[in-house]
């Protein structure tokens, strides 16, 4: 199947910042960007969001690429997406309303939430998403009234202890339960399209998802022979990415699932949808030194973005993020780094070897693209950090956030 053509814009009439041939997460680059809008910064980079898209792209061929708006779901991500000839993979009706606004064509979305509302289903139909996903009886009868305008893939369950994040946990069907919620299907005139799963995110190997792919291709088999094509596999997302601890390259990673695909039936579309791959690496987190203190031996440094803010993914996402002082390398000492917020468990990192900080001196969080600004909150009335998105050195439209 082959990918829509993308084109490689560049922001014309946008405010250029740094020079274009830059890095824009380089040290002179960040503190440019801090000297003209402050501390904290959420720094988003269109070139990275293009060149992660381009390397899955290349390392699953054949498989369409529906980014998941979850993990970053930011104008900018979207727009260079939408110029890369992406798909889109929404879930709320939030989701929905950007991605229009973006211009971006509905029928190159798809709407996953397995569990929905009468008015998520209609708000979705309105703008012209047809494709859905359900995973139980009563979510297929949801449907009984919208037959002639929507179809449906059937989530399936595949637990994977490998995975960081277990996506199984909450959505799915047995493998075993597919049969029955077919025959339902055609008990109520429903399209069944064909089949979905997600294995989980942030997995050390792909063992799982190949496995999945092999149950998805027999029970896609067995469906046809009793007379019910189906003619879609989503692969779901997951694909790691490199934290403070690195992961298996992509390329590797997709290898044994490219030799799955193989073997599915001729004229099968796959599609995936991957978030956190394209995300996490394109964007950084920059605060800065508010107060410091030494206790028990250890400087602590407090600063103006914590886990309530640009780090909830430690919380919320299992992470740890390459965190590292915006300072040359010097003698170091043992050091903690704080969040802003009155909340003792408001603390990034324990156990740190940095240079003595002054007051105002930077922390950069790299690899924080995917579940981080996304879940921020302004608990304790400290704002969320500034959101900055740049296109080789040109600050984009909706590209500025506070």
């Amino acid at each position: 199947m082959a990918k829509a053509a993308g084109t490689c814009r560049l922001p014309i009439g946008e405010a250029l910042e740094l020079d274009p041939g830059q890095d824009l997460f380089a040290r002179e680059s960040i503190e440019h960007l801090v000297k003209r809008y402050g501390s904290p910064l959420f720094i988003i980079d269109a070139e990275r969001v293009r060149a992660q898209y381009r390397r899955l792209a290349a390392a699953l061929p054949n498989v369409d690429l529906y980014y998941a708006l979850k993990p970053l779901p930011h104008a900018s991500v979207i727009r260079t997406l939408r110029d890369e000839g992406a798909y889109f993979d929404l879930a709320t009706n939030g989701e929905v309303a950007l991605v229009e606004r973006l211009g971006v064509a509905a029928d190159r979305c798809i709407h996953t939430h397995p569990i929905k509302r009468d008015g998520d289903i209609r708000t979705a139909l309105d703008y012209g998403v047809t494709r859905f996903v359900a995973d139980n009886p009563d979510e297929l009868r949801k449907f009984v009234k919208y037959r002639r305008r929507a179809s449906l893939l059937i989530r399936v369950s595949f637990r994977s202890p490998e995975a960081v994040c277990d996506l199984s946990k909450k959505f799915g069907c047995a493998p075993e339960a597919v049969a029955d919620l077919l025959a339902l299907a055609a008990e109520l005139g429903i399209r069944i399209e064909g089949l979905s799963f997600h294995v989980g995110s942030q997995s050390a190997g792909s063992a799982m998802l190949v496995h999945a792919v092999g149950v998805c291709r027999e029970l896609m088999r067995s469906a046809a022979s009793k007379g019910q094509p189906l003619t879609t596999l989503d692969i779901g997302g997951g694909f790691p990415v490199d934290y403070a601890q690195a992961s298996l390259p992509i390329e590797e990673f997709c290898a044994p699932i490219r030799a799955a695909l193989a073997s599915m039936e001729p004229g099968v579309r796959v599609i995936a949808e991957p978030g956190r791959y394209i995300a996490a690496p394109a964007a950084i987190a920059v605060s800065s030194v508010m107060g410091r203190a030494l206790r028990d031996g250890r400087w602590w440094y407090y600063l103006d973005d914590g886990l309530y803010g640009s780090y909830s993914g430690q919380m919320y996402d299992h992470a740890r993020y390459p965190v590292a002082a915006l300072k040359p390398a010097g003698e170091t000492f043992p050091s903690v780094l704080a969040g802003p917020t009155c909340d003792s468990i408001d603390v990034i990192n324990e156990d740190l070897e940095l240079p003595k900080l002054e007051v105002g001196d930077l922390v950069v969080g790299r690899a924080m693209g995917a579940y981080t600004w996304a879940s921020a909150s302004d608990f304790n009335f400290f704002p969320r950090a500034t959101v900055l998105a740049l296109d080789r050195g040109h600050l984009m439209q909706d590209g500025r956030q506070p």
